[in-house]
């Protein structure tokens, strides 16, 4: 059987200062009697493809997370806990970087990028991720728009309403070939990065394809105090 070289990446940078007055970042506040980041970590674990699990985190916060992931979760050599980046793209960077600096770092290498606090990520989903990454090169994980799109460049009058039926939300994972990311990044000038508000905007500024994987609903992001209620209630119906 192929070795399987499929990277888990879980980008937990985030600050958390939308969540308001809290003293750790989100991904480390409590849900169901755990943090956020472990439900995270333990959905990636329990894929048997992924031969390593990087975890990104701001560099005072590496001890805490290896703390939280010894208490909580059976040891699992997969798990590596590394410093992020200023940025979310840098911090994808960084996990390249790593990846290649233990000389795993292929052709066929792929990552499944993924937000830490998006803990209800399906088996699915991270399935998917894996199989249209290696067939297509890139895949982002979206759910149809539900709600009308309204633009409005001087964020006072509107200029665009675009036709829903072509519009989707973003959620993640985002997979990639890693080491054609990595070329493609490092070939855009610093205006380009300046400008890029997620990892598959990368490919699509220089004219690659992403595929489509279907997200799901409740594959919610926690970033309000109200998140937080949705997901407890969430986690009551699992």
């Amino acid at each position: 059987m192929e070795k399987s070289n499929v990277y888990g990446v879980i980008l937990a940078g985030g600050k958390g200062t939308r969540m308001g007055n809290v003293e750790k970042p989100k991904q480390f506040m409590e849900l169901g009697g755990k943090p956020i980041i472990v439900h995270t970590i333990e959905k990636f674990i329990m894929n048997t493809e992924f031969c390593g699990i990087l975890v990104l985190t701001p560099k005072q916060w590496i001890k805490h997370t290896q703390d939280l992931i010894r208490k909580y979760i059976p040891a699992d050599d997969r798990i590596q806990v590394i410093e992020g980046g200023d940025t979310r793209n840098e911090t994808i960077m960084n996990a390249i970087s790593h990846i290649e600096g233990n000389g795993m770092l292929e052709e066929n290498t792929v990552i499944v990028t993924h937000d830490s606090v998006r803990p209800f990520v399906t088996h699915r989903i991270l399935e998917e991720n894996i199989r249209y990454a290696k067939e297509y090169g890139a895949c982002d994980t979206v759910i149809p728009a539900t709600d009308t799109i309204v633009e409005s460049k001087d964020h006072q009058m509107i200029s665009d309403i675009p036709d829903r039926s072509v519009m989707y939300q973003g959620q993640t994972p985002q997979s990639f070939k890693a080491k054609h990311l990595k070329t493609i990044y490092e070939s855009l000038t610093e205006e380009e990065k300046k400008i890029l508000t997620d990892a598959c905007k990368i490919l699509v500024m220089k004219g690659e394809n992403v595929h489509l994987v279907e997200g799901e609903e409740s594959n919610i992001k926690i970033t309000y105090p109200y998140d937080l209620r949705v997901a407890e209630a969430l986690l009551g119906g699992v």
